[in-house]
């Protein structure tokens, strides 16, 4: 169940997430509870589905190694791949497309080696090769989304 203070959770700190030495604390403090209340409630969403990660989105190329990837997933497949596929620490997002390729998501590593590890290891896991999109023109897209609660 979700409730008010969830619903600030989930729309109040997309962007603008407090950058200091106890950001939790941060929250709780404009939220008006405890800190050990607001990282309860985060991972009882993170555990529900409602959060699929919390933490920085940093540009492309700035740090690291990132691409955009896409995976020929059969239909009766798509739940186990996305499971795993959404599973790893280094996929910032996953999404579905109507599309041959039709599942599409966003791997960001520490180096390239590491993002060559990370296609492989996806490969040997899936049975499917992985579609490596490098970036050839850098859009900047505001993943925030104003959440409108209907009660």
């Amino acid at each position: 169940m979700i409730d008010e203070i969830d619903k600030h959770l989930l729309n109040d700190f997309q962007r603008g997430f407090p950058l200091c030495s106890r950001p939790y604390l941060e929250v709780a403090n404009r939220l008006g509870i405890d800190e050990n209340e607001v990282i309860g409630r985060l991972s009882r969403l993170k555990d529900s589905g409602h959060v699929s990660r919390i933490g920085a989105i940093v540009k492309p190329g700035s740090i690291g190694a990132s691409t955009l990837a896409a995976l020929q997933v059969d239909e009766d497949k798509i739940e186990q791949v996305a499971s795993y596929i959404n599973a790893r620490d280094d996929v910032n997002h996953n999404y579905l497309r109507e599309h041959d390729y039709n599942m599409w998501f966003v791997l960001n590593t520490s180096s390239k080696a590491a993002l060559d590890r990370a296609v492989q290891e996806i490969e040997e896991a899936t049975g499917l090769q992985v579609l490596v999109l490098r970036m050839l023109k850098d859009f900047h897209l505001d993943l925030g989304f104003d959440l409108k609660w209907h009660s």
